[in-house]
């Protein structure tokens, strides 16, 4: 024990007195003097790396977090150490170089944020192709004065370099073995920096960043590089286990469909037995707008309509991840949820899915979808075969030229009236018939103000002047607002729909016809934007004082959960009937197939949602980054939180099993359709 003793106390000192020399010698600030720009490149790009955190997860906890600084610096220290095998005269061009490459990496992420509230892909490198269709959308509400402000690391390496190239800086001649010796020095000092880190990672840690479903949680515990380049091993990951893996895969799913099970027949089983199907895709229509008014007048009045006549679901959430519209239509007609990399559409077309177009066909439907926009826009042509759908009647097939052009296409008042011919064409020639219809006017950025018709999103008021008379006072509201904007959109859409079923009617198709509508996604629009709507001072047209009484905090869980979209389904008789009612149970997306396909009289026992009226209020909402909704909480699991929706509390062991069963799904879905496991079983 002595021993011991001394051996700790030789070493103290030997510490103490190396602490004295390099204090003393100024060892630390002779070395950062000999390696500016080095410290630079370092301090920079990890700075930047902070921004991005503090612009995206706004919590101290979050873009301070010591674990993920340590990692950004691990990885920014490794890259720069090479640069020291080049001359001096060449190095700034190494710094300077990979700054850019690093502030790329955070400007793509903090753009890609805004919009997905998720961070970028290499996977998404696909959908490259799209970007130039809604190029107005990325211009408008996605890129912001905050994503450009990465720009400034490069421009302060640039600058620093040319002041040192003026001071001879780089003039100094360094033999290969001096510039090898630095190079280990600071590959030595990223080391240091990875041992600290990994000696505080958790087999947690270690799970999600394999799975790499829960990105947010990534960036925030192993920073934005290291998930960069474990995103760049997920992308390619499945092109080589879809040779390699498929053993475990196949193994997986036979388990886990072998414990799922099946759905019990109800009260609504075989209702619509028969009938024809119009699937209406309602483009960012959003629940919470259902509710708002403006000097008295509904954002969405025949929206309302079918939904106090028909069978309403205000608790309906969508499921998208960056395929946005596209994995809305996967996973509400195969009900599986969107791939972790890629998109199903995009990446993964040629694979076998079970449908409901592909199901309806088999009981004699004809199936065929509308959509006035270019057919190859998501692959929708491609893609719409793999799910059974027999025609695509896309642009080709209606008369497009800008009168009747609105946003991305043809204006969906002018798409629902070309429709009806098609459709009244389909009902005379087939017994049975399904068609999905693909609204488009409602699309972000909502720009085209001009063209939605007269809905100001104002406050009027009537007032007396000085005078003693009464006028009418505006004040601005959410005019020129986005979000007042897409209330417009909205209400011009909303428009349209009421034309569309009045012209069905008249037609005589809804006779034999079920209506189901869904919103594909919410508006995607930042949080700040709805501060206005629910915090607006007529009195001095701003925003309301945090400290005012009035105040509404809209947080970030408000917020996610005012992502809710509407579900209805409506025929033209169900008014007053047991039909008619508000179903308010938590449903998601996946859903959709087995609660409607249980009406229609279908099946797909490889579903991964559930007929909602058999789980009723037992039902769980999976979202792709990991988070879960239910009728008791919220689960944000990127912070591990939970937000009560009730009074009811939930157990640790019901939070656990919850997150497991969300993790499981999320995995299986994934190999289903990397690996083409339905291939066998059709």
């Amino acid at each position: 024990m002595n021993r011991l003793k001394v051996k700790f106390k030789r070493l103290y000192n030997k510490t103490k007195k190396n602490v004295h020399t390099i204090i003393k010698e100024r060892v630390i600030s002779n070395y950062i003097k000999n390696n500016m720009l080095f410290f630079a490149y370092l301090v920079l790009n990890v700075l930047n790396a902070t921004i991005l955190r503090f612009f995206c997860m706004h919590s101290l906890e979050n873009y301070l977090s010591l674990r993920a600084i340590i990692a950004d610096a691990m990885i920014v220290s490794f890259v720069g150490a090479f640069g020291y095998l080049l001359k001096p005269k060449n190095r700034s061009t190494y710094f300077i170089g990979f700054t850019i490459f690093f502030s790329l990496i955070c400007m793509i992420n903090s753009i890609y944020y805004t919009f997905y509230t998720s961070f970028a892909s290499l996977s998404m490198i696909g959908l490259i192709q799209y970007v130039g269709q809604v190029g107005d959308a990325v211009v408008e509400n996605v890129v912001q004065l905050k994503d450009v402000v990465y720009i400034f690391a490069p421009i302060i390496m640039i600058v620093l370099a040319r002041k040192l190239n003026k001071r001879k800086y780089f003039s100094k001649v360094e033999i290969k073995s001096i510039r090898k010796k630095k190079m280990l020095t600071t590959i030595s000092i990223a080391g240091v920096l990875a041992i600290f880190f990994f000696a505080t990672m958790k087999p947690l840690d270690v799970s999600r960043l394999v799975k790499q479903w829960n990105k947010e949680y990534i960036v925030m515990r192993f920073g934005i590089y290291i998930y960069q380049g474990n995103d760049i091993i997920s992308s390619l990951q499945p092109k080589i286990n879809s040779m390699f893996g498929r053993d475990k895969a196949q193994q997986e799913f036979t388990e886990y469909f072998e414990e799922k099970k099946p759905e019990k027949k109800n009260k609504y089983t075989n209702l619509f037995k028969g009938k024809n199907v119009i699937m209406i895709h309602g483009e960012s229509m959003m629940t919470n707008a259902m509710s708002l008014k403006f000097n008295g007048k509904e954002v969405t009045p025949n929206l309302n309509k079918m939904a106090d006549s028909g069978m309403f679901f205000p608790n309906f959430y969508s499921q998208v991840s960056v395929g946005t519209s596209s994995d809305t239509e996967l996973t509400s007609t195969t009900s599986l949820m969107p791939t972790k990399s890629g998109t199903a559409f995009v990446s993964y077309y040629n694979r076998s899915y079970i449908a409901i177009p592909s199901l309806l066909d088999e009981k004699g439907y004809y199936t065929f979808a509308m959509h006035a926009n270019n057919g190859s826009f998501w692959n929708r042509k491609v893609m719409h075969e793999s799910l059974g759908y027999k025609k695509l009647y896309d642009k080709a097939s209606y008369e497009v030229n800008k009168d009747n052009t609105i946003g991305l296409g043809l204006s969906d008042k002018e798409f629902f009236k070309q429709s009806i011919p098609i459709l009244k064409d389909i009902n005379e020639k087939k017994k049975n018939w399904y068609g999905l219809m693909i609204m488009l006017s409602n699309h972000t950025p909502f720009s085209d103000v001009e063209h939605y018709g007269e809905f100001p999103v104002d406050i009027k008021e009537r007032v007396k002047n000085k005078d003693g008379k009464v006028e009418e006072v505006s004040h601005p509201y959410m005019e020129g607002t986005k979000l007042g904007n897409y209330f417009k959109s909205l209400h011009y859409a909303d428009q349209a729909l009421g034309e569309f079923l009045k012209e069905l009617e008249d037609a005589g198709l809804l006779e034999n016809t079920v209506v189901i509508l869904y919103g594909d996604h919410d508006a995607r629009l930042p949080r700040k934007d709805y501060n206005l709507l629910y915090n607006y001072d007529k009195k001095t047209d701003s925003l309301l004082d945090e400290d005012d009484p009035n105040y509404k905090e809209y947080d970030q869980y408000q917020y996610e959960l005012g992502r809710k979209v509407p579900f209805i389904i409506w025929t033209k008789d169900m008014k007053g009937t047991k039909l008619n009612k508000k179903v308010n149970y938590t449903m998601g997306m996946y859903d959709v197939l087995p609660t409607i396909g249980n009406m229609f009289g279908f099946e797909n026992k490889y579903a991964l949602g559930h007929d909602i009226f058999n789980t009723k209020n037992n039902n769980l909402v999976c979202f792709p980054n990991g988070n879960w909704v239910n009728n008791k909480v919220y689960y944000n699991s990127q912070k591990s939180e939970t937000y009560p929706l009730t009074t009811k509390a939930i157990s640790q062991e019901e939070l656990i099993e919850n997150t497991e069963y969300t993790n499981k799904l999320l995995d299986v879905s994934n190999n289903i359709i990397v690996y083409d496991l339905l291939k066998d079983v059709k």
